[in-house]
């Protein structure tokens, strides 16, 4: 419905595209801001990476979005956009999609509603940070592409967060499918935004390990995302430096005031996405004239409101109308079914922000657990280390406090209030392991039955139903366990070629996937019993070093993502016929090394790349419409930290990125300079303490 009603709009242009070249500008709203002094220091290092200095923590989010917007304006401006409802006035049809969605949802309505809400100290970052971008702008006009949308406020930013919040776990999946009339998604889960996303294909590797596991006696955390190298959930990296205690190593998103993972002096985690039920669609009935519904025995008003999308169509901005509705239950979606209610977990609620700004205020696991009982972050696994030694998992998700009866997976009906749920559960109901007997503790995408190897996982039966947990394993997962737990005395290197594994488990969906393949009768067809000879000579990793690696690769994409959707696999055969008709076409073989096709390129920098689309060395999707026909990788390992707290609580980190810190700036020399160390597996230092990144300072200056 969504894709309908977008592309006949645009059937009007022609009319209407005169007046809409005007329309979208004058339309647009200009906010009154706060006067306000900010100082802030920012230092870059060897790696271009930001270092931000402030007397306060308003003052260090000041420098960071100026320091960000110096990297990567543009996406910031997308982001930004996208909070004020004009993001189709620069991406066209598909950001009118999220347009949408953001007037669906109500994220400004809540976040002008909530706003004091916040703490005082939220707040101050929050206005702080669009401080900063609205200086930027002010020095650079020309970067900006829409008229009107600067100066942002405080309300903006945190607006960002409610949009983007419940996209963690796949919400955009369950519009779109309401939208077009289509079943209800499986467990799926996104990479914070409504746009761009590959919901099947997430991942992320999380490792963390007590002393008494690793060889150095050291504490270890390894925070290894998966996300898209480029746009608007891409990781940037940056240290803070504050005087009120915003000291915080580590990689955000654009538009965020502070780092959302990584590690202060005293403690740090990363996150790793699940895919816990965190959403229910109400059928709702409807009366004749379709403007009230029943709910408990009693009509009541079906609230609408009519809103109007900026659409790019070439040079300019078609106003296309839509109306979007609500019940008690949330957001309604009508479409050639009925109507539809949406409730989720997160539903109009701003505590996103407080809880991840709490988090890197934290100096000790009682504060840290503080912040997460806040209830604010909607979904996402956390791994936990800190100077004490203590290591933790959490399956933090804002489950739904649900009633018996109903089957929560299904349809609900919309007439009765004991099929809604109120409120989430407490952190006290989380699943979560807290210093294991095991020493270490690892999330890779899989259960969270599956965590810290044996003897110190958590029993599924001590779980409600209700709170919808997934029971879907991943390779990684069973791999990182597999390793973790074979070793009780861990070398650095011996962890840190874990985290570089290119092994394929058989015991995991990739086992009976392969033997799908090996067990067909090809007598009849030449050119794939050639294929299933080679893929019978596969090593089971993607390491480059085999003849079958490629082919193999290729054969695991097919599956890869009906796995993850815990759909059916494809026909082998044609599966098989698929992919060498591919092969034969874009190298003219089925025996291409996997270093020559795969690659990581940008500019100029064109460098093989290993790894596999569910090993923990990930490459999890590629760009496939290369000139030379080769692949280039887009997702899958991206920010990679290695944190570690020695005896007496000092901490340590190095870290790498695909390509460089100057995310949009092909004419700086931070654009690819550490695509190098990516590749190879290496790591370049995290310069913590401000001393430090003095000392290794290129450029020092203020905004």
């Amino acid at each position: 419905m969504m894709r309908k009603f977008l592309w006949a709009s645009l059937a009007l242009v022609g009319v209407v595209a005169g007046a809409g070249a005007l329309w979208e500008p004058l339309a647009a709203t200009e906010y009154e801001t706060a006067k306000r002094t900010y100082d802030a220091e920012i230092v870059r290092d060897e790696y271009g990476v930001p270092h931000i200095n402030g007397a306060t923590d308003a003052d260090t989010a000041y420098g960071l979005a100026y320091a960000h917007a110096e990297d990567d304006f543009a996406t910031i401006e997308d982001v930004v956009a996208m909070t004020r409802g004009r993001y189709g006035a620069l991406a066209g049809s598909d950001g009118a999609k999220v347009d949408y969605v953001m007037h669906l949802l109500g994220a400004r309505e809540t976040a002008e509603k909530r706003y004091m809400e916040l703490s005082p100290e939220v707040r101050a970052v929050a206005e702080a940070y669009a401080a900063g971008l609205n200086y930027y702008v002010s020095k650079h006009p020309g970067e900006a592409r829409l008229s009107k949308l600067f100066p942002v406020t405080g309300q903006d930013i945190v607006t960002g967060f409610v949009l983007r919040a419940p996209f963690f776990y796949g919400l955009d999946g369950a519009i779109g499918a309401l939208t077009e009339g289509k079943p209800q998604p499986k467990e799926s889960a996104a990479p914070m935004t409504p746009i761009g996303r590959d919901p099947e294909m997430n991942g992320s590797n999380a490792f963390a390990l007590a002393p008494k596991r690793m060889a150095d006696g050291k504490t270890w955390l390894i925070s290894n995302s998966h996300q898209p190298y480029e746009g608007q959930v891409a990781w940037y990296e940056a240290v803070t430096h504050s005087g009120e205690g915003l000291h915080m190593a580590g990689a955000l998103f654009p538009g965020s005031p502070f780092v959302l993972l990584g590690h202060n002096r005293h403690l740090g985690w990363t996150n790793t996405v699940n895919r816990p039920d965190l959403i229910d669609v109400y059928k709702l009935v409807m009366n004749e004239a379709g403007d009230k519904y029943r709910y408990d025995d009693k009509w009541l008003p079906l609230n609408s409101k009519r809103v109007w999308l900026p659409v790019k169509f070439g040079p300019f901005n078609l106003p296309v109308p839509q109306t979007v509705y609500r019940s008690v239950h949330g957001p309604v979606i009508k479409n050639d079914k009925g109507y539809f209610a949406i409730r989720y977990a997160g539903i109009d609620s701003v505590k996103v922000v407080e809880q991840y700004y709490r988090n890197t205020k934290a100096t000790n696991w009682d504060e840290w657990t503080k912040s997460m009982s806040i209830g604010g972050i909607p979904a996402t696994n956390f791994i936990y280390a800190d100077k004490t030694g203590r290591v933790a998992y959490i399956y933090n998700a804002l489950f739904p406090d649900r009633k018996p009866g109903y089957d929560y997976t299904k349809q609900l009906p919309g007439d009765t209030s004991a099929a809604m749920w109120s409120g989430p559960v407490g952190f006290d109901r989380y699943p979560k392991i807290v210093d294991p007997a095991s020493g270490f503790v690892q999330n890779a995408n899989n259960t969270p039955f599956l965590a810290a190897g044996p003897g110190s996982e958590m029993n599924p039966a001590d779980y409600s139903p209700y709170l919808g947990i997934e029971r879907g394993m991943t390779n990684r997962g069973l791999r990182a366990t597999e390793l973790l737990a074979a070793d009780r005395s861990i070398t650095p290197e011996e962890l840190l070629a874990i985290k570089m594994d290119m092994t394929y488990s058989k015991q995991s969906w990739v086992g009976p996937w392969m033997a799908s393949f090996a067990a067909l009768d090809l007598k009849d067809a030449p050119e794939l019993a050639k294929a299933q000879k080679l893929l019978a000579s596969w090593d089971w990793s993607s390491d480059g070093k085999g003849d079958a690696d490629a082919l193999a690769e290729r054969i695991i994409r097919f599956g890869a993502r009906l796995n993850w959707r815990g759909e059916p696999m494809p026909d082998p055969r044609s599966t098989l016929q698929e992919a060498v008709d591919e092969f034969k076409k874009r190298f003219g073989r089925i025996d291409p090394q996997l270093g020559d096709i795969q690659r990581l390129r940008r500019g100029n920098v064109d460098l093989p790349m290993f790894g596999g689309s569910d090993a923990l060395r990930a490459t999890t999707m590629w760009d496939a419409d290369q000139a030379d026909g080769k692949v280039r990788v887009r997702h899958g390992d991206s920010y990679i930290m290695l944190i570690r707290w020695d005896k007496n609580g000092g901490v340590i980190s190095e870290s790498i990125q695909p390509y460089g810190a100057a995310t949009t700036r092909p004419d700086s020399p931070h654009y690819t300079d550490q695509m190098k160390l990516f590749v190879a597996g290496k790591y370049k230092p995290v310069h913590f303490e401000w001393a430090d990144a003095v000392k290794h300072a290129k450029r020092r200056y203020r905004p």
